[in-house]
C-alpha cells in the first residue's frame, strides 16, 4: 500500500497516472466515485490515461477498445482482458492503493463469451489453419500472434479443431461434412469463415500472393524485398516501391494510391480523397500483394442485428456478413475489420444464449502505413463535406466527414486521443453538428 496522491488532485471526470512499487496504475474519478485500474489497454499496450474518459467507459487513445472503469470490464473491442482492479482507500484527503487483485478473463470469440455466460455444453472451434486462433492484423507485422496458448482452451473446456475445412452444412439435418469425410451435428453453429481470395484472371499467378497466414507473410516478405509491389486492399506495411489500390467509398471510384517510402509526406491520394479512375491503367510490377477481399456468398437476414441468420439456430459474424449499423440508421453494412469482428462474435454468443441483444458498435479501425498510424471511427459512406484540423503536410491532422450536417466518421494522423472522442460520441448517440465543427476548414467533396 502506498500514497499516491491528495483527494484534490482529482476533479470529477479526470483521471490521472500514478506508480506504485513498479507498476503504473490509472486512477480515475467518475460520478463520484473512484478507481484505481491497470493503465495498459490489453489489446497493444496502449497508454489509457491518454484516453478518453467518459462516465464511466474509458477509451483508448489508439484503437477504440473501451473498458468500465469501475470494474475494468470490456465494454468494446479490441481489447482481449480485462482490465485488472486495485483497491483504492481515502484515509481524510489522502489516497492509498492496494497490490494486487486478480482480473477476470474477458471476451474475444463468441467461445469465450458462451463461458463467461455459463454456457455448460461443448464448444468446437474448427478452422483449416494448423494455429490456434491468432490475430491476423498482425501478420504483416509480428511474429506473435496466438491470442490464446492452449492451456486457455483447455482451461475453459473449448475445443479446437485444427487443419481441418468445412465443405457443406445441411441444416435440415444440423450436421456439417468436413473434407475429412466426417459429419458432425450442431445445435447452433456461428459461420464466421472470413473473406476469400481475388476471384479475377491471374490470380493463380506465382508473383500473386494473398495474406491470410503466418506462412504467406513470409512468403510475402521474401519476394517483395528490392520489388516494385502492387497491394491490392488497404491495412498494409510497405515496402519497397509501392502501388495500393483500393475500393473507394460507394461511388464505385478506384484510385489508385502511390507511396514512395524515400520520401517525407504522403501523397494526399493515400489519405481517402482521390478521385483518381484505374480503367484500363497497367501497373507494372515484381509481385501482387492481395491483403484482403471480402466474400461474394454473404448471408442476409432481417434480423442480423442479433447476428442470426435466416435459418434457425445458424449465426454469422466477421468479413462474411452483411449487418445493420445502428450509427447509420440501421443501413446494411459489410464491414471486414477485426473490432467489429469481435463484437459480432459476442452478440451472436448473447443470443445464443437467450440474451437478446443488439448489435450497436461503432466501426474504428487503423492502419499503419509507411510506419504511421492511421485511425477512423465511424462510417463515412455518403458524406458530403470534410473538416479539416491540422494539415498533410505536417503529417499531424484530423479530418471530419460530414453528411446531412452531421459529422458521421472522423480520420486522424498524431491527433490522438481525437478519433476515440468521436467514436465515444457516436457510441452514445450524442450528435456531433457540422457547427461544432466550423472551427476547422470545410471544403466540399465535389470541390
Amino acid at each position: 500500500t502506498e500514497v499516491v496522491c491528495l483527494e484534490s488532485d482529482l476533479q470529477d471526470g479526470q483521471m490521472m497516472e500514478v506508480e506504485v512499487g513498479r507498476q503504473t496504475v490509472l486512477l480515475a474519478r467518475t460520478e463520484g466515485k473512484y478507481s484505481a485500474i491497470g493503465n495498459q489497454c490489453t489489446h497493444y499496450g496502449a497508454p489509457l490515461s491518454q484516453g478518453v474518459l467518459s462516465g464511466h467507459r474509458l477509451y483508448c487513445p489508439w484503437h477504440g477498445s473501451c473498458f468500465n472503469v469501475l470494474t475494468g470490464d470490456v465494454e468494446e473491442f479490441p481489447g482481449m482482458d480485462c482490465l485488472p482492479c486495485h483497491k483504492a482507500k481515502k484515509t481524510i484527503e489522502v489516497f492509498h492503493l492496494s497490490f494486487p487483485l486478480s482480473a477476470g478473463a474477458a471476451s474475444l470469440s463468441c467461445a469465450e463469451i458462451l463461458r463467461q455466460e455459463h454456457f455448460g455444453g461443448r464448444i468446437i472451434i474448427v478452422t483449416k489453419d494448423d494455429l490456434l486462433p491468432y490475430d491476423k492484423t498482425r501478420l504483416s507485422k509480428s511474429d506473435s500472434i496466438v491470442l490464446r496458448k492452449s492451456e486457455f482452451f483447455h482451461q475453459y473446456d473449448i475445443e479446437v479443431w485444427l487443419r481441418k475445412e468445412a465443405l457443406s452444412v445441411d441444416t435440415d439435418r444440423k450436421s456439417v461434412t468436413f473434407n475429412d469425410g466426417s459429419v458432425h451435428s450442431y445445435d447452433q453453429l456461428l459461420i464466421s469463415t472470413g473473406s476469400k481470395g481475388l476471384d479475377v484472371p491471374g490470380r493463380k499467378l506465382k508473383n500473386v500472393m494473398m495474406l491470410e497466414t503466418p506462412e504467406d507473410a513470409r512468403r510475402i516478405h521474401s519476394a517483395c524485398v528490392g520489388a516494385n509491389v502492387v497491394v491490392v486492399g488497404t491495412s498494409f506495411v510497405g515496402n519497397g516501391s509501392v502501388v495500393v489500390v483500393f475500393k473507394y467509398n460507394s461511388n464505385n471510384i478506384n484510385p489508385v494510391c502511390y507511396a514512395d517510402p524515400l520520401t517525407t509526406s504522403f501523397n494526399d491520394n493515400l489519405l481517402f480523397f482521390s478521385s483518381i479512375r484505374t480503367n484500363k491503367q497497367f501497373l507494372w510490377c515484381h509481385t501482387v500483394y492481395v491483403h484482403t477481399v471480402t466474400a461474394t456468398h454473404l448471408l442476409f437476414s432481417s434480423d442480423l442485428q442479433f447476428m442470426r441468420t435466416n435459418v434457425p439456430d445458424v449465426f454469422c459474424g466477421g468479413d462474411l456478413a452483411i449487418f445493420p449499423l445502428v450509427m447509420a440508421k440501421n443501413h446494411l453494412v459489410n464491414i471486414g475489420h477485426w473490432q467489429m469482428a469481435q463484437a459480432h462474435g459476442r452478440i451472436a454468443a448473447l443470443n445464443m444464449m437467450n440474451n437478446a441483444t443488439e448489435l450497436a458498435s461503432v466501426p474504428f479501425y487503423w492502419t499503419v502505413l509507411l510506419g504511421k498510424t492511421i485511425r477512423y471511427a465511424g462510417h463515412g459512406e455518403g458524406y458530403t463535406e470534410i473538416a479539416i484540423k491540422g494539415t498533410f503536410e505536417e503529417q499531424k491532422f484530423l479530418v471530419l466527414y460530414i453528411k446531412e450536417d452531421v459529422v458521421i466518421a472522423a480520420a486522424s494522423l498524431n491527433y490522438d486521443p481525437a478519433v476515440s472522442a468521436v467514436a465515444e460520441r457516436l457510441v452514445t448517440g450524442r450528435v456531433i453538428t457540422k457547427k461544432e465543427a466550423q472551427y476547422v476548414t470545410i471544403k466540399s467533396v465535389s470541390s
